[in-house]
């Protein structure tokens, strides 16, 4: 495929935008890229993983709550700051050295810090069935806390009969 700007040289590089709900797709040639001032991965001024995740790291070392001590992995002896410019860790021991910020990290980036993976929709009645089961419990421990015990039954009810189904299946 040529370039969408020059028409001479290949495209090798092939984005979509989305601006206000329109999307739109190009593919252009690497030095077009350059000419409409667009973010080539690999550049100097290209997007990568790691400016990402170094680009959230940043917003929790200023923002609220942000780092008054200087953390350090005492294996590696990476420093969180260091960590956060990077993106990156440097062991494997990094993970627990600085644990205490990544949870509310892993929960911004990924919505959670428990990773529950996917379920085949044909295979995996039992597997959705107990996890609705334990959604229900979590919300009844929050019913009966804030002494909603109507409600509470209602969901006492709906567990059991999911019970029963999960039993049969």
């Amino acid at each position: 495929m040529l370039c969408q700007e020059c028409g001479k040289k290949p495209a090798t590089l092939h984005f979509t935008k989305i601006v206000n709900g329109e999307k739109n797709e190009f593919h252009i040639c690497e030095s077009c890229a350059r000419d409409k001032g667009e973010m080539i991965p690999g550049s100097p001024n290209g997007f990568s993983i790691h400016s990402l995740l170094s680009g959230l790291l940043d917003f929790e070392r200023t923002g609220p709550g942000a780092i008054q001590e200087t953390m350090r992995c005492e294996v590696c002896g990476l420093t969180y700051p260091q960590f956060s410019k990077l993106g990156r860790f440097g062991c494997s021991s990094c993970y627990q050295s600085f644990e205490s910020k990544l949870d509310p990290l892993f929960k911004r980036v990924h919505g959670n810090t428990v990773h529950v993976g996917k379920i085949p929709k044909r295979s995996g009645g039992v597997i959705q069935t107990k996890r609705e089961i334990d959604r229900l419990r979590r919300e009844l421990i929050t019913r009966i806390d804030q002494e909603e015990f109507e409600a509470a039954a209602e969901l006492r009810d709906r567990i059991r009969e999911l019970e029963r189904k999960a039993e049969g299946l």
